[in-house]
């Protein structure tokens, strides 16, 4: 056997046929190749998912889960069990050790969740002794099982409790607790491997092996020894990207930020790590946006992250709009703060009162500072990498001026770089418009926006705002100037943001079943250039090989393109490609032995999938300008989708069909908050074929007021009130 499991480990196991196939497959296991997934039941409740990283036998040692379903159990007579979901239990970390649980210990409260487990690394029992030092321990577990107190003691280091434990046989689970429930489960350990991903050793083709839910997990969580009804399909575990966009949008988006290694989940819900591959883009963004506000005269500066509860409230309206979303710290180890302390949602009230004291005069504007760093909102419904999360990475622009003229200049220059960034960089279009009064920033005079739309969800989402805050903050923070005649006047404010939301709208416009797709502008692989030599190839052909890619990769890096050559020799080719089409990598040159024979070498595009042959004295040449290509070709295509997804429309009825449609609506509008109220709540419904009930009930409002407005008969009627129409607005679903 090559995936072997321990002896009470049911499931999946992978058997070699060949000597050679044993042993390629051996190394990919040995070198984390492989995707390994597990289904357990556990003892307790968990909601949320997250990563276990505690180190194990003094190595390094990491397990990912993710609760499906939880059962309460009850030890004797009592209600039926029931399906359900609960609220995230405590649970921290200090260092790489857990500290707390998720949820109820199995001594203490009588409930069990179903689990998919991914580890990350492979040491003896993991997944066994992660759980338990969770104080979750697998149901049936003769080894590890142990009671919530000696559990987390252990989880803490205390050699006490884990010699007492040790020397108990890791039995310590009060009797009375679990005993009564475990007639209602099946005997035995409930921990089976139902999944694995991996290229085949021989023919590099890639294998998604899955094993419909255990019988066992399904059957575990009945209560009082009822089976659940013969013939149900079970749900298959997900492996990869087994999820199509157009079949489970939800789950491939879930699927391919993971899978592309653009983030990795944290420990503390709604937060994520970005790794390297999208953090480059980020860079790619923050590089050419900050050489463009430069050049209009901004500067970089830093505020702190933290700011007292005087200066958030000094505005009502815009701490209103936040007060939902800030985080306070109250405590310096276990003393409480003389003052609480918001973490900064946004800046203005940090910012201002220093602006009060560094204006004195009309000389001193225009004052134009941008600040690359972190916010934080708290509150938030439906956690989704890059689009929705607690913290997230932006640029806030805060300016100054001396009359309105150059205030409303700016504003409309920052949103032209706004939509520039979407579809010059990142291949996205977008709709530049101004916020409804209703959907403004809190304490702005206007709000201008910049809309995306994603087709798949049916969902507009706001890619990037650009405030004019007229002088409410400067008569509420007092930034007063002397003008030129001798007089005092309040400054005119602007402030303007854009966010790492912006990586999620393109992930998603462009994405596909096969991975993330992403514009060369942005990649930080534009081209990855693989060898191909033959098993047959003596040494020095293959020595010619190397040289000819060493050769290329030179040309095309002189070119000014991000190049990388993947020479590994422990993966085949089949692998390499799957594994940077997965990345989205634009272009891939591959090197083969005819290749070099004829003097050429092979692009194929990302995109489309298409190849082309090119000499060798041709590729520092014909690669810039097929980079150029993919950049337009991606945003036509994303262009011509959102053109199909934008209705016209001028009654009620046509507007509910367009929404039904999964479409955005651009109709005649009133312009006035209370008919905009109206239409969210009765736009608002119930479908029973839709997947996502979030966006079954969820009502319809104003994405924006175009810029670019059609022509408006006179006479024509808002579509909802049946009132003398003042302009076209957009409307959609939105994140």
């Amino acid at each position: 056997p090559v995936h072997r499991l321990d002896g009470p480990t049911g499931g999946l196991v992978l058997v070699a046929k060949t000597r050679a196939a044993l042993r390629l497959a051996s190394a990919a296991f040995a070198a984390r190749e492989v995707r390994k997934r597990y289904r357990a039941v556990v003892w307790g409740r968990l909601a949320a998912g997250g990563v276990v990283d505690i180190p194990l036998d003094g190595k390094p040692a990491s397990t990912g889960y993710s609760p499906l379903r939880w059962h309460p159990m009850e030890p004797s007579g009592g209600r039926d069990a029931g399906v359900g979901t609960g609220e995230r239990g405590a649970g921290s970390l200090e260092g790489n050790r857990w500290t707390g649980t998720r949820g109820a210990a199995p001594g203490s409260a009588l409930a069990v969740t179903v689990l998919d487990l991914a580890p990350v690394t492979g040491r003896t029992h993991q997944l066994r002794r992660h759980l338990a030092l969770m104080g979750h321990p697998i149901v049936g577990d003769p080894k590890y099982t142990s009671g919530y107190a000696a559990q987390r003691a252990l989880a803490l280091g205390d050699p006490a409790a884990e010699e007492g434990w040790r020397a108990g046989g890791g039995q310590t689970v009060a009797p009375g607790a679990i005993a009564g429930a475990t007639p209602h489960l099946p005997t035995g350990l409930h921990l089976w491997s139902v999944g694995l991903g991996l290229r085949h050793p021989i023919t590099s083709e890639p294998l998604t092996l899955q094993l419909d839910e255990p019988p066992e997990a399904d059957a575990a969580p009945a209560p009082k020894g009822k089976a659940k009804p013969a013939g149900k399909k079970q749900k298959e575990t997900k492996l990869g990207m087994r999820a199509t966009k157009d079949g489970d949008f939800s789950e491939w988006y879930s699927q391919v930020v993971i899978e592309s290694e653009m983030i990795s989940h944290y420990d503390v819900s709604g937060c994520y790590i970005l790794r390297p591959w999208a953090y480059a883009i980020w860079d790619e963004i923050k590089n050419w946006f900050d050489a463009e506000i430069k050049k209009l005269g901004v500067q970089n500066a830093y505020f702190p992250l933290f700011i007292t509860e005087e200066a958030l409230t000094t505005e009502k309206d815009h701490v209103e709009g936040f007060a939902a979303e800030v985080a306070w710290v109250t405590k310096s180890g276990s003393s409480d703060l003389d003052r609480p302390l918001a973490i900064r949602p946004t800046s203005e009230t940090v910012m201002y009162p220093f602006y009060r004291d560094w204006i004195r005069s009309h000389r001193d504007l225009p004052l134009r500072l941008n600040q690359w760093t972190n916010v934080v909102r708290w509150e938030f419904k439906h956690p989704t990498p890059f689009i929705r999360s607690r913290e997230f990475l932006w640029q806030e622009g805060h300016t100054a001026f001396a009359t309105r003229g150059e205030a409303d200049a700016e504003v409309h220059t920052i949103l032209d770089l706004y939509a520039a960034i979407y579809q010059d960089l990142l291949a996205v279009p977008v709709v530049r418009g101004v916020k409804s009064s209703k959907e403004k920033f809190a304490g702005a005079l206007y709000t201008t926006t910049v809309e995306a739309f994603i087709p798949h969800t049916g969902r507009g989402i706001q890619g990037g705002t650009s405030h004019c805050l007229g002088q409410n903050f400067s008569k509420m923070f007092n930034i007063e100037f002397e003008t030129e005649d001798g007089t005092r006047a309040h400054a005119w404010q602007n402030s303007w943001g854009f966010t790492t939301r912006s990586i999620g709208v393109m992930i998603m416009t462009h994405g596909d079943d096969r991975g993330v797709v992403i514009p060369p502008r942005v990649c930080a692989v534009q081209v990855v250039l693989i060898p191909i030599p033959s098993t047959k190839l003596g040494e020095e052909a293959r020595a010619a090989m190397a040289a000819r890619a060493a050769e290329i990769e030179a040309a095309l890096k002189t070119a000014g393109l991000r190049v990388r050559v993947d020479d590994r020799d422990n993966y085949t080719p089949g692998w390499k490609y799957n594994y940077w089409e997965l990345r989205g990598v634009p272009l891939r040159l591959e090197l083969g032995p005819k290749d070099m024979e004829a003097g050429v070498a092979m692009l194929a595009r990302r995109d489309t999938g298409a190849k082309e042959s090119v000499a060798w004295a041709d590729v520092a040449a014909r690669v810039p300008q097929l980079l150029d290509t993919i950049q337009s070709d991606m945003l036509a295509k994303a262009k011509a989708t959102l053109d199909t997804c934008i209705e016209q429309v001028t009654t009620w009825e046509g507007f509910m069909a367009a929404l039904e449609r999964k479409h955005a609506v651009l109709a005649p509008w009133c312009d006035e908050e209370s008919v905009e109220e109206d239409v969210k709540r009765r736009s608002a419904g119930k479908d029973g074929e839709n997947k996502d009930a979030r966006e079954a009930t969820m009502g319809a409002k104003t994405l924006c007021i175009p810029l670019e407005q059609p022509e408006l008969p006179e006479g024509t009627m808002c579509f909802a009130s049946g009132k003398p129409a003042k302009n076209w607005a957009l409307w959609g679903r939105s994140y």
